[in-house]
């Protein structure tokens, strides 16, 4: 279930976007994909008591562990990209101006919770 929304240019690093997205927000896990496996975010998300589960880049010299069984729930954040991409507006980023676009996104996000609940 999506939290927390952030827009960035299309050629911003995913990891560069990883402090503000967790900053603040209590949970047990952080599932992520490969993209964000930094020593930073793991060592960010240790000292506020959630376990990182994000696969170890391949470049890296000691593989750190990672839990593959409750990392294969990620495909449920995968579908919640999906469900988004599915509405035209948001796919081809109809709307050009920033706040135009992130209304678009909170318009489907709440769409997408309104199913779930």
């Amino acid at each position: 279930m999506p939290v927390r929304l952030s827009l960035s240019e299309g050629t911003v690093a995913d990891c560069t976007q990883a402090h503000s997205l967790i900053d603040d927000i209590s949970a047990e896990y952080l599932l992520a994909d490969r993209g964000y496996d930094t020593d930073a975010i793991v060592a960010e998300a240790e000292a506020r008591g959630i376990q990182p589960v994000i696969p170890p880049r391949s470049h890296r010299k000691e593989p750190r562990y990672y839990d593959q069984a409750l990392y294969k729930l990620r495909h449920l954040v995968e579908n919640a990209f999906l469900y988004f991409k599915q509405w035209r507006a948001v796919a081809t980023r109809y709307a050009k101006n920033e706040a135009s676009f992130l209304a678009i996104c909170q318009i489907r996000a709440l769409a997408f919770w309104s199913r779930l609940f």
